[in-house]
């Protein structure tokens, strides 16, 4: 029935293409299928189990394979020569599909023949025993001898030589979609090597589903023990039937940790998943996350393990990508349930939330041991108190542990799920503390302002460390993982104008915002107990109709103020970090220039030469607070010095026509000061004693 279809698609192409090219290599093709057809026919009509019978068996499925080759080379030539041709492309792959439906089978059925004949799979009683010695472990693939080698390697060959045809059809089939994901299958070979011994290793495993180390170390053992085989024996023989791309060592591991993932996925997460799940008291609680928590832990370990099995072996790492890293990772079994990975990101975070709510009580942890100003000799240590190492140590922790899984989008999942809500209680803890000091004393004394100072100081640590790590491409990566989810899902909407670079951006923003905010709280406060001090000081405008008091270099209304300002400072610039306190004294200073600019140069005060002479010394006492800080302070008061410069300049000066015009202004170098402003000063200015 395929021959008559075969037949009318040559009729029907005929018609329509030059008929010499199309029927040439129709008959050519042809003839390769009834060859193949007629050696699979052969094949089954032998006796496998006697030798003559299997070696000619074997010999006859080489031929049909190298006829299968030849058949596909002259398809690919077709397809990229001739693609109007399509139809009999799709004829031949038809009756090719039917006879590979035939061959594989067979082939995999002589292969686990030989295998069983050689021994496959070893007895595991040495791989359980208590003391076992790698020496004493026999191999069958390296003590097989004579004939039963020779059948198992052209066997291997002929199994090895039908995928490498499989992965050209697919190839060829596939042109122009994404091939690569779909091409790739695991060696049959190894996988065939693999199955059995998994199977016969489940009857201990199974007795060990409350000892989950144990399964760990069998599968570790039966991993590391017969790898040296695959590089040895197996690997020339994969590279003879030209299966680029495959490593055997590779993929012995990668079998074995997938048929691990497998069973982890079918015998033990669902038994500790009902345990946690189970209405039982607190103690069976907290002992069913233990077990869970014990048995990621055992993840993380193998995985290192096997990692080290392929990195110390010689053979170039080829397991980077997402799909790839799946292979070698026991956590794959999260790919298909993320209900467990949400599981265990739960139980991890409140693992942790329960650690961080005894540290967050003891006021030891909020505490800084402070020596002098500034005391910290690294300046990224930004005086943070020790509760935020605590949690700078515990989110390293989530992050550690995620790095195990081998997808971005399964890490992007985890840190937002026990990561995010780490930072989110921090936050919490940082606002609770700030804002129990200002309902206290609304930040009047200097026990309240040390509270906010070491919160603020804390937020500045955490957030400078976010961005440090957000400059990292791993969380590069998971932001735009991230980024992605959002942008899919209606629900995150509202996220994806915060999200920029990292995964903890929105958190970052956060903290800053919080930081940001009592900064201002602080100097706003300073800055309005100033200005209740100097009320008096600014209300007098008789003081300025004459010179300082006898002895005094500075008003004495505005000694207090200045006392009082130069304390507060102190305290800030002890117990709050660099940058933040940087902020504050220049805050501070604009708002004072401000406050005495327009309290006293544009109100309607008078000021005569004496006055203007005790002005002056004023602000040299309000400049040399800040002189501390910066070399030149009159540069943050800009408009208390442009003003006080033009009380100073003489009557001639004052007196000429252009004064108070824009190029007035810039002659005389006044840059903040309007033409208003100057008017108003200049209509103050009395001269004569």
């Amino acid at each position: 029935m395929v021959s008559v279809k075969f037949s009318y698609a040559v009729v029907f192409l005929i018609g329509f293409l030059p008929p010499f090219d199309l029927s040439e290599t129709a008959l050519k093709l042809d003839s390769l299928i009834g060859d193949i057809e007629d050696a699979v026919s052969s094949t089954m009509t032998k006796n496998l189990k006697k030798y003559y019978a299997t070696q000619d068996s074997e010999d006859t499925r080489l031929r049909a394979i190298k006829t299968l080759k030849l058949t596909e080379d002259i398809l690919t030539s077709v397809t990229k020569r001739q693609p109007q041709w399509g139809r009999l492309v799709s004829a031949v792959d038809h009756r090719v599909d039917r006879a590979l439906a035939i061959l594989r089978p067979q082939a995999i059925a002589d292969h686990r023949a030989l295998l069983a004949s050689l021994g496959w799979p070893p007895s595991l009683s040495s791989l359980t025993s208590a003391a076992p010695n790698k020496a004493k472990i026999l191999n069958p693939l390296f003590t097989m001898q004579g004939d039963l080698k020779h059948q198992y390697c052209e066997n291997f060959f002929a199994l090895c030589s039908l995928q490498e045809l499989q992965r050209r059809r697919k190839s060829r089939q596939l042109e122009g979609y994404s091939r690569e994901v779909a091409i790739y299958q695991p060696l049959w070979v190894i996988e065939e090597l693999v199955n059995p011994m998994f199977l016969a290793s489940q009857r201990h495993l199974s007795n060990w589903v409350e000892k989950p180390e144990f399964i760990f170390a069998l599968v570790y053992k039966m991993t590391r023990d017969y790898v040296d085989s695959m590089d040895e024996l197996l690997q020339p023989l994969v590279d003879e039937a030209m299966l680029s791309g495959y490593s055997c060592r590779e993929e012995w591991i990668s079998a074995n940790v997938s048929s691990l993932s497998t069973y982890l996925a079918k015998e033990i997460f669902p038994k500790y998943d009902a345990q946690v799940d189970e209405e039982n008291d607190m103690d069976t609680q907290s002992q069913a996350r233990t077990s869970w928590l014990h048995l990621i832990d055992l993840m993380i370990s193998f995985d290192k393990q096997i990692k080290s099995l392929l990195e110390h072996s010689g053979v170039s790492f080829s397991f980077q990508e997402d799909e790839s890293m799946q292979k070698i990772s026991s956590f794959s079994v999260f790919s298909d349930r993320p209900d467990w990975l949400d599981l265990w990101a739960k139980i991890e975070l409140g693992e942790i939330l329960n650690k961080l709510k005894n540290d967050c009580e003891d006021e030891k942890n909020w505490t800084i041991k402070v020596q002098g100003a500034n005391l910290s000799s690294n300046p990224d240590d930004y005086n943070a108190p020790p509760i935020t190492s605590a949690f700078i140590r515990h989110l390293s922790a989530i992050i550690n542990r995620c790095r195990s899984l081998p997808k971005k989008s399964l890490r992007s999942r985890f840190l937002r799920s026990a990561g995010a809500p780490i930072l989110i209680k921090f936050l919490d803890c940082l606002l609770f503390r700030c804002q129990e000091a200002e309902g206290l004393t609304a930040l009047t004394n200097d026990e309240a302002l040390i509270k906010v100072a070491t919160s603020i100081n804390a937020a500045r640590k955490l957030e400078s460390v976010l961005r440090e790590w957000c400059e990292d491409l791993f969380f590069l990566e998971l932001g735009s993982i991230h980024r992605d989810q959002a942008e899919e899902n209606e629900s995150g909407k509202g996220l994806i104008e915060d999200l920029e670079n990292g995964i903890f951006d929105v958190e970052t923003e956060k903290l800053e915002a919080l930081r940001m905010e009592w900064v201002e709280k602080l100097y706003v406060v300073i800055l309005r107990g100033f200005d209740a001090l100097c009320r008096d000081y600014m209300k007098n405008k008789r003081q300025w109709q004459e010179k300082s008091e006898e002895g005094w270099t500075v008003s004495k209304s505005l000694v207090g103020a200045l006392d009082y300002l130069q304390g507060k400072m102190s305290v800030l610039e002890v117990n709050l970090n660099r940058k933040d306190f940087i902020g504050v004294w220049r805050s501070l200073a604009s708002g004072i220039d401000r406050m005495i600019f327009n309290g006293i140069l544009l109100s309607s005060v008078k000021f005569y030469d004496g006055g203007v002479e005790r002005f002056g010394s004023d602000l040299e006492v309000l400049f040399g607070v800040f002189r501390s800080w910066c070399m030149r302070p009159e540069g943050f008061f800009p408009k208390l010095s442009e003003g006080f410069k033009v009380l100073k300049m003489s009557e001639k000066q004052l007196k000429n026509d252009f004064v108070g015009s824009e190029k007035w202004l810039e002659d005389n170098r006044i840059r903040h000061l309007s033409v208003v402003e100057v008017d108003r000063i200049m209509k103050n200015r009395v001269f004569g004693s």
